[in-house]
């Protein structure tokens, strides 16, 4: 039996993966932003072992999150599914940071230096990934015009960037990537065509398998291409060093 946190699971993708486990007898903590999320959620899945709360558009929250994750015990298991979507406009946050890259790239990095080590770290990204570009000095979507849509894509190539560079530094650990496909969720809309059915089985699988690789990206069960820049060390490292830097912890050596 694994000890998992699966980040955003109040609803969605996030709620099937933590349902699934919960299926297979693992034992899972769940996260929401707010407090009224947090009952929604252990109303829908009773036997979870607990909810942290906390908004990851904050950096002040997401540190909270990481420290009643530390104290309630080690995880086996972080699943970083917590993301918002593609139509967003350029909002900020309290950090005034922009809230795409906020919420999925930033506070995914926190968690992880913040959170004690885990066996195995699971991303959830995007096939937008690939259209995704490396802009590491516009993060913030200041100097560019903005475009959710590629706000998105960026984030979620970063995340690929975020799960093989813990790969690579993290010998010991399991880091992997997700694509878990264009489906009819809240984010997706009603008129995804992807398998919903399909869409959170590859999570629990890096999850809980017995043996699973490292350093990969994964679309149901099966390695899959990605874009370029996410193996290079180099991108890595400064990806790494420049969300140090916005969030004011540098990345565990």
């Amino acid at each position: 039996m694994a000890r998992v946190l699966v980040t955003g699971s109040a609803d969605g993708l996030g709620r099937m993966v933590a349902g699934e486990l919960l299926e297979q007898g693992h034992e899972v903590v769940l996260h929401a932003r707010n407090g009224r999320r947090a009952e929604d959620a252990t109303a829908a899945l009773p036997k979870a072992a607990g909810v942290l709360v906390g908004d990851l558009a904050s950096l002040a929250e997401t540190a909270d999150v990481a420290r009643q994750a530390n104290e309630s015990g080690r995880f086996d298991v972080v699943i970083h599914n917590a993301a918002v979507g593609y139509q967003e406009p350029r909002i900020e946050t309290v950090d005034g940071l922009e809230h795409v890259f906020a919420v999925n790239a930033l506070a995914p990095y926190l968690l992880t230096a913040l959170i004690d080590r885990p066996d195995r770290l699971v991303y959830l990204s995007s096939g937008m990934h690939e259209g995704g570009d490396v802009v590491l000095d516009d993060l913030q979507w200041v100097r560019r015009r903005w475009s959710g849509s590629r706000a998105y894509a960026d984030s979620k190539l970063h995340d690929v960037i975020l799960a093989f560079a813990v790969a690579r530094r993290w010998t010991g650990v399991r880091s992997n990537a997700v694509d878990p496909g264009w489906v009819p969720t809240k984010m997706g809309g009603r008129g995804a065509p992807g398998d919903l059915g399909q869409a959170h089985l590859t999570q629990v699988w890096l999850a809980t398998a017995p043996t699973t690789p490292s350093g990969g990206y994964y679309y149901h069960q099966r390695p899959h291409s990605t874009h370029p820049a996410a193996s290079d060390p180099d991108v890595q490292d400064a990806f790494l060093a420049a969300c140090g830097e916005l969030a004011g912890v540098p990345f565990p050596g």
